[in-house]
């Protein structure tokens, strides 16, 4: 393999085949690079990445993925997996996880809701799916959305100031939680990439990105 990494491109995102002969060190140096030599080429995109070609412990991925970024201009969305095994896992734990909360905390639901739809809840909900503009989920508890958020969510509608909302990708129509609703110039805004949670801080619904911590530490 010349130079140690050789890219594919799609309109999907970027696979990058990495040597699995060359010391990780060197590999580095060689995607800086080739990143940094290519970066007009690139430009200012977003993508998704594969890394193909070398087992890679979670802090090498990272390390290759700061690599690219800092030679680049290139914003790697999210890390694909292509471990069938650790996937199959993966999604094993999550469906046993959210049994378990669904015993613990309401109940959940499984599908996109669409314009027109309304999901209601006594107690805490987690949808595992898109909330499209249009649709409405009212919950006494929480609300977690496993999936896209573009509709209309109230949480803690008994006057639960505690609750919280969770959206994988957080761009409410309208958002409250007990009687606290954001600002009518706030909808349809981004509120960051990524996954990002929603509460009452002084009085305002304040927005953070889910970082370094179980999306359902909230739910307790």
């Amino acid at each position: 393999m010349q130079n140690g990494i050789v890219i594919k491109s799609s309109r999907a995102g970027m696979t990058v085949l990495l040597d699995p002969n060359l010391p990780f060190e060197e590999l580095l140096v060689a995607i800086a690079k080739k990143f940094k030599d290519s970066a007009r080429f690139w430009g200012a995109v977003q993508m998704t990445l594969t890394l193909e070609g070398r087992r890679l412990t979670p802090e090498e991925e990272m390390a290759v993925v700061n690599t690219i970024t800092e030679n680049s201009q290139i914003d790697v969305l999210c890390l694909l997996d292509t471990d069938a095994q650790r996937i199959e896992r993966c999604e094993k734990a999550l469906n046993e996880k959210l049994m378990e909360l669904s015993a613990q905390t309401g109940q959940f639901y499984r599908g996109t809701l669409r314009r027109g739809d309304t999901l209601e809840s006594e107690s805490s909900i987690i949808v595992i799916g898109d909330v499209e503009h249009g649709a409405r989920i009212t919950a006494k508890g929480n609300v977690i959305v496993l999936g896209g958020l573009k509709g209309s969510v109230t949480a803690g509608v008994s006057g639960n100031a505690q609750a919280v909302v969770m959206a994988f990708s957080m761009m409410p129509f309208q958002l409250r939680i007990g009687n606290c609703p954001i600002p009518t110039n706030e909808k349809h805004r981004r509120f960051g990439r990524g996954a990002m949670i929603a509460c009452i801080r002084d009085g305002e619904i304040a927005f953070r990105p889910v970082k370094g911590r179980s999306i359902f530490g909230d739910m307790g």
